[in-house]
């Protein structure tokens, strides 16, 4: 009950927006555009963080150079190093992490203000819904969920079997209407190709004003780019509403980068160019330092550091490590012989010694 009443609040608000645009997708991208209001200033002051971050970099690769044995000492130098700068190295990861839960939020509001009720006979003594009354031919029938049911939407929707705006059912999913047939999905299709080419077109807008980050190999780069496309074709998988959600949010993300762009980069004294000489800086200590960064070229310089000093005790042997006792212990012979030549004392045939004429008995006449 508490998941259903959270809920309500952004079904009432999407409800109100198509109160006043009499339109399922203008209220949408109303929704889209509340979202991106809320969300614009953690944005805007996790990238001035992130730049802070990146004005370090020089700072923290020579830190990473001169406590590379000492993993705990290097983390108490860097905890000192945002501190005394007053950066956080958290700040530019709280607005990613609120995208997932307005995906959860939007998700549930579309599918439920578009829950449909199939109209089947279902038996005897079983209660037909009111909504499919005279009607039990196997249609489905939206009957809206979360939004009031004295809401212009509601009776806008309740017992309909579309929800209709500019010629889309924004209840069906892309690739539902594609296995209809070609010319049925073609526009459902085009909608995920947009949504994709938005999602490019900003990534291009970051990637062309930030400079490429020491910690991070070109290999990453990439996949950071090209993973917000990969979603967009996901979304293929969706209602066709929320594909409308994402395509209005990536054009008021186009624009809140423009407007980034601008605040940030503007001039050659800005926090975006002085981030951007840092982060040069810092990948030329990288090339120095031994190619480069990324967590995939540190494990690699690890593991080659790790042969190397095992190579190094394998040619030592076991001598440069384990001392062995030199000094024979007292009572035993340190000659040579071995049997029975060994157990005996050998005459050298001086006096006192061993078998020598000093020690011989008298020989008795």
């Amino acid at each position: 009950m508490i998941a259903i009443d959270f809920f309500k609040y952004p079904a009432a608000l999407l409800a109100w927006f198509y109160s006043l645009t009499n339109d399922y997708i203008l209220a949408i991208g109303l929704i889209a555009l509340v979202v991106m209001l809320i969300t614009a200033p953690l944005v805007l002051k996790s990238t001035k963080g992130m730049l802070e971050m990146q004005k370090l970099q020089p700072e923290m690769r020579r830190l990473q150079q001169q406590y590379r044995g000492d993993r705990q000492k290097l983390n108490e130098e860097m905890m000192k190093l945002y501190q005394e700068h007053k950066v956080n190295p958290l700040a530019s990861c709280f607005p990613l992490l609120l995208q997932m839960p307005v995906f959860i939020i939007m998700f549930r509001v579309l599918h439920g203000v578009s829950e449909k009720v199939s109209c089947v006979d279902p038996g005897a003594g079983k209660a037909v819904p009111a909504v499919c009354k005279g009607i039990l031919d196997g249609r489905e029938l939206i009957v809206p969920k979360y939004i009031s049911a004295s809401s212009k939407m509601y009776e806008s929707l309740y017992g309909q079997t579309q929800m209709k705006s500019f010629g889309l059912d924004l209840a069906v999913r892309p690739i539902n209407m594609l296995s209809e047939g070609f010319g049925k999905g073609m526009v459902y299709a085009l909608l995920v190709v947009a949504l994709g080419a938005l999602y490019y077109g900003q990534q291009r807008m970051v990637a062309a004003r930030a400079s490429v980050s020491p910690t991070m190999s070109a290999t990453q780069q990439k996949i950071m780019q090209y993973l917000p496309v990969a979603f967009a074709v996901f979304l293929v998988f969706y209602l066709t509403g929320l594909v409308i959600y994402y395509m209005a949010q990536a054009v008021f993300r186009i624009a809140l980068q423009y407007y980034i762009t601008h605040r940030f980069y503007k001039g050659d004294e800005s926090l975006g160019r002085q981030a951007q000489r840092a982060g040069e800086t810092a990948r030329e200590l990288a090339k120095a330092d031994g190619g480069g960064g990324g967590m995939f070229a540190q494990a690699k310089r690890d593991l080659a550091a790790a042969k190397e000093d095992a190579a190094k005790k394998k040619t030592a042997g076991p001598d440069s490590t384990v001392s062995k006792r030199v000094t024979p212990p007292k009572g035993k012979p340190t000659g040579g012989a071995t049997g029975r030549n060994a157990a005996r004392p050998q005459s050298s045939g001086r006096a006192g010694r061993p078998g020598g004429p000093a020690n011989r008995p008298p020989k008795k006449k």
